[in-house]
């Protein structure tokens, strides 16, 4: 048994690999700035101590590894104090990669947009089929566990896993997903986001390259081909490839969508024939697309037909992935992790599809790192057309240069011009009271911000209520 100490613990994916290690028999512990709930609870339900405040202190003698989140940087009191001691250290990914991938079959889902549900609509129909995966995914898959879990561990050979291409570490800026040793690999879609850490297309491109590369000959690549960016990856390949998608030419095509409330209907065709009908608790084409990706992934690990449509009819969804936080006074308030131009257009459009005569009103919070900047601009008054009303929030990264930040006052002009009634609000009470004052019956509010948005989910429930 190992004694491991994580900096920067109650980030979700730190705390999730600090429960896996802990699962696996280690003796876990793990600190951070501010720890707080949920976060703490779910720790602490694990067993796991969790220490406050970064301090020297922390890293004693005894620990075997340290493993390094990758918002740690230098100066920070324990990854200095691990340097100087010259105990092991190491990223998530390579955490991931040293104690649960190399004896595995790893199936590594991977694009800018969908890996969460990708990865948890794959992870579900594998455990439903009977394979006993283990499953790692950046979110709450609702069908692991009583509430919910963001990972699984079983006795299969498959572990699949969630594939993240954001960097690693302070002392590693390649993408995460370049450690997961990938088998199956199913790359979704291809697009410039993290506009922080890569500098344009190219540079994302490079590192989905980089991810093609290490699929093995006799492994599997499935490509999204409805994405230019993904196709585009089908040369690099050296193991089979399989394509998916809506359009023509594709070995899995999703096709004759029908949208029936909150599920989708539709029927599948491989190499060209059909190959089943199915349902999928989820809307919007893009949802469909995730979907038929998981049934390709299922099918070549051996699941039938059978099996997996009765595991896609169940799938239980995943937490801030068009989720349903209340219905008061007949307005449906969703809350949805959107942040990218894309996943905000598709996020729309899926719900307009479902719901083609209701009122949408699209609330955005400009968090993330990419989603505060103007390289952006134009892609989000695209993005958000497919709404009636679009309350936009403050940017939350105010300290970005002017000339490289996303400009409100712009994009509230932009969405005028195409018809759509804009509003740039001063904070979230006036969000609130906006929503709560223009409201009509059957109304559909979608709130998007990949954080806590100031808590305006129960914020507005009340205020509605």
């Amino acid at each position: 048994m190992s004694k491991i100490h994580l900096i920067g613990v109650c980030g979700t994916a730190m705390a999730t690999l600090a429960a896996m290690l802990k699962r696996k028999g280690h003796d876990i512990q793990g600190s951070d700035q501010d720890v707080y709930p949920p976060m703490s609870d779910f720790l602490a339900s694990e067993g796991i101590r969790t220490l406050t405040g970064y301090t020297p202190d922390h890293i004693t003698g005894d620990l075997d590894l340290v493993v390094v989140g990758n918002a740690i940087s230098r100066g920070n009191l324990e990854l200095e104090e691990t340097l100087d001691r010259k105990i092991r250290y190491c990223s998530l990914p390579e955490a991931i990669r040293e104690h649960f991938l190399w004896g595995a079959r790893s199936i590594v889902l991977a694009g800018t947009h969908g890996k969460t549900t990708t990865t948890s609509l794959t992870g579900w129909l594998l455990t439903h089929g009977g394979v006993d995966p283990s499953v790692l995914v950046g979110g709450i898959a609702r069908n692991f566990g009583e509430h919910g879990s963001s990972y699984r561990i079983g006795h299969g050979r498959d572990f699949v896993i969630e594939g993240d291409e954001y960097d690693s570490a302070f002392f590693d800026k390649t993408a995460k997903f370049l450690k997961y040793l990938p088998d199956i690999a199913v790359i979704n879609n291809v697009e410039f986001d993290h506009a922080d850490i890569y500098a344009d297309f190219e540079a994302v491109t490079l590192a989905f390259r980089r991810f093609v590369n290490l699929v093995p000959r006799r492994g599997l690549l499935l490509v999204g081909a409805d994405s230019p960016g993904a196709r585009a990856l089908v040369r690099s390949a050296v193991s089979r490839v399989q394509t998916f998608g809506t359009g023509e030419d594709v070995d899995w095509q999703a096709h004759d969508l029908e949208p029936a409330g909150a599920s989708t209907r539709f029927k599948v065709r491989r190499d060209g024939s059909p190959f089943g009908v199915f349902d999928v608790p989820l809307v919007g084409a893009y949802n469909v697309r995730n979907a038929t990706a998981a049934i390709a992934v299922a099918t070549e690990v051996g699941i039938s037909l059978e099996r997996i449509a009765e595991g896609l009819r169940a799938f239980a969804g995943v937490k801030r992935r068009l989720e349903i936080v209340g219905i008061v006074d007949d307005v449906t308030v969703y809350d949805d992790f959107a942040h990218h131009p894309t996943a905000v257009a598709e996020t729309l459009a899926g719900l307009r599809a479902s719901n083609p005569d209701a009122r949408i009103w699209a609330v955005f919070e400009p968090r993330s790192a990419s989603s505060c900047r103007r390289v952006f601009q134009g892609d989000f008054a695209r993005a958000f057309a497919g709404a009636n009303e679009v309350l936009l929030a403050p940017i939350f990264r105010s300290t970005l240069p002017e000339s490289e930040r996303l400009s409100i006052p712009q994009l509230v002009c932009d969405l005028h011009a195409q018809g759509v009634s804009a509003h740039e609000a001063e904070s979230i009470d006036d969000i609130v009271e906006r929503i709560v004052k223009g409201h009509q019956s059957g109304d559909l509010v979608v709130l998007m911000s990949n954080g806590g948005f100031g808590g305006i989910h129960q914020k507005l429930l009340q205020a509605l209520a």
